[in-house]
């Protein structure tokens, strides 16, 4: 059966993108330990080339098994085809888009079953998200917004919420926390649930990677 594939987009930048497929990815690859591991591929089309340079972190650190992932690193006209020949092997394809690159997202949109659009708690965020609303529904591709970076409970994080279900996108049951844990596993080329996988932060990551193959599989 061809790969599930997901993209995660968002025209504004600094909305964790990377992050969420880095872990998203690891999450993946390891069943959320209820299942054998899978084979993932991740395609970075981002020109900063973030999320290849955390692969280059992961081999360096665990060898060129790396825990199952495979790299590509391909510019945005490339990506369809890159996509078409990793579906074939692989059991989940995780794109990072670039923002700011509506060719470039577009593609990376059209080429996914289901585009994982994260936004932080805060206004600006939430208005930038029409943009990326727009070119799914042009592409016929189903969206679910991520709560990224969400700090407890409290007026913000309450207001943000009620906020984004008025837009009537749908909003993912699984909201990823403003955690430390994040971004120190990334440093050795790691996701949280490798370096510290009875945490919080390890949870959240579970939780979505099963909240999304459940919605790709409808």
């Amino acid at each position: 059966m061809a790969a599930k594939v997901f993209t995660i987009a968002q025209q504004k930048g600094g909305a964790g993108k990377t992050t969420i497929a880095c872990h998203l990815a690891v999450s993946l690859a390891m069943g959320n330990g209820k299942a054998l591991p899978r084979k993932v591929a991740i395609v970075d089309i981002d020109p900063q080339q973030s999320l290849a340079r955390w692969h280059g972190q992961r081999v360096h650190a665990l060898g060129q098994g790396n825990g199952g992932l495979h790299l590509s690193a391909v510019s945005g006209w490339r990506t369809q085809g890159e996509v078409d020949r990793l579906k074939r092997d692989m059991d989940f394809v995780v794109i990072d888009s670039p923002p700011h690159a509506e060719t470039e997202a577009r593609i990376a949109v059209r080429a996914a079953d289901l585009v994982i659009l994260p936004v932080q708690p805060s206004p600006m965020d939430l208005w930038a998200i029409q943009p990326t609303l727009d070119m799914a529904r042009q592409e016929k591709v189903p969206v679910l917004l991520v709560f990224n970076r969400m700090p407890p409970r409290g007026l913000l994080a309450d207001e943000m919420m009620a906020r984004a279900k008025e837009l009537g996108v749908p909003i993912a049951k699984s909201v990823i926390g403003n955690r430390v844990g994040f971004a120190a596993s990334l440093l050795n080329g790691r996701a949280i649930g490798e370096t510290n996988p009875t945490s919080r932060g390890a949870r959240e990551i579970a939780s979505l990677a099963r909240e999304v193959q459940r919605l790709a599989a409808r």
